[in-house]
């Protein structure tokens, strides 16, 4: 008789991994693929050598745990690293086996969102400001959830407007967003 849940993971059309204490303890094939590594490379190598740094790891890491401990279900869209060392946008939905502990087992899925989301070199205080514009919040509540004046939230603002040859702010949103104009 078939795994058909061995079958489903290994032939998912998303990246999956099955993780203890944010180790890869398995992955499918198209996880591997998307990150630029073979399988049996990322077989208990910790997560950390995905993200851009390791201060995002640990401010990743902590944010996860806040909005997971209770619910055990935690998603976002951010910046993942391969192993050629690119860049790139990815959509992370996780669900944890125990919502009281939440790293200690979980299973995550990761999709490329790239083709959809063009990167742009950003600072990490720029992605915080772009994330937190995206989700509508105004210049004072970025300020206020960021611990900026909100002045400098502006001269961020005004940085990715250039950066990204916005007119206004939807435009930015859009640009950010990956939504054709």
């Amino acid at each position: 008789m078939e795994d058909f849940a061995a079958l489903a993971f290994d032939n998912a059309p998303v990246g999956l991994i099955f993780s203890e204490n944010r180790k890869i303890r398995r992955c499918n094939p198209r996880f591997a693929e998307m990150f630029g590594y073979a399988p049996e490379e990322l077989a208990d190598a910790s997560l950390s050598l995905l993200y851009p740094s390791s201060e995002e790891f640990q401010r990743i890491g902590r944010i996860g745990l806040e909005i997971m401990r209770g619910v055990g279900r935690y998603r976002d869209e951010r910046i993942m690293r391969r192993k050629s060392g690119e860049n790139f946008w990815c959509r992370v939905r996780g669900q944890s086996l125990d919502a009281d502990a939440p790293f200690e087992k979980a299973v995550w899925s990761f999709a490329d969102i790239s083709e959809d989301r063009p990167l742009a070199e950003m600072s990490l205080r720029e992605r915080q400001v772009a994330k937190l514009l995206a989700e509508g919040n105004t210049t004072k509540e970025i300020a206020r959830l960021l611990e900026l004046s909100p002045r400098t939230v502006e001269v961020h603002r005004a940085r990715l407007m250039k950066k990204f040859s916005a007119r206004n702010s939807l435009e930015l949103i859009a640009h950010i967003a990956g939504i054709p104009l």
